[in-house]
């Protein structure tokens, strides 16, 4: 599962709205990211994939447990909300960031580019930029605008091939 994927449903499960990344970015900035634990996602073999359906499931089981109310529409969400916020964006930023660092560590590019929805959170970049200085390596990121939601652009690039005629079949 995807980092944005994850934002979004965070954000739903705290009745917050859609997208999730910028509301959850606004309210962690007013929280306490270690009010929370999390642990960091990580895959078993190693490999540079990320899911965050674990870190899902954490949020999820959280909000049951601590009997979390969600926020109501036109209130500013509770303290609690905030704190949930600031942990969860936490952990995705260090989850990321880390798994860059690691990678780069083994394979020495030249230069390091964040891209994707995800790439407009704040303190992902401030993370990412860190963790370029540390490698000395530079980091780039794409204009906001230019970070958009994934599933729009495969969607828009669906949309061309079809109106141009063109299938796949089911294999």
């Amino acid at each position: 599962d995807a980092a944005g994927e994850a934002f979004d449903k965070v954000a739903k499960m705290l009745g917050l709205g859609y997208p999730g990344g910028p509301i959850i970015e606004r309210l962690a900035r007013e929280g306490d990211a270690r009010s929370v634990r999390f642990s960091i996602p990580r895959m078993g073999d190693g490999r540079p994939d990320f899911s965050f359906s674990g870190l899902k499931t954490a949020v999820s089981k959280h909000v049951r447990e601590t009997a979390l109310q969600p926020a109501k529409s036109g209130e500013e969400p509770s303290q609690a909300i905030k704190n949930l916020a600031a942990s969860f964006q936490s952990v995705v930023v260090r989850s990321l960031t880390g798994t860059m660092e690691r990678l780069a560590e083994e394979y020495r590019p030249k230069t390091l580019i964040v891209a994707g929805g995800v790439a407009c959170n704040n303190a992902l970049r401030e993370a990412s930029r860190v963790a370029a200085k540390r490698l000395g390596v530079p980091v780039y990121f794409p204009s906001p605008h230019l970070s958009t939601d994934n599933a729009a652009m495969i969607a828009a690039a669906g949309t061309v091939k079809l109106q141009a005629g063109e299938r796949a079949g089911w294999d």
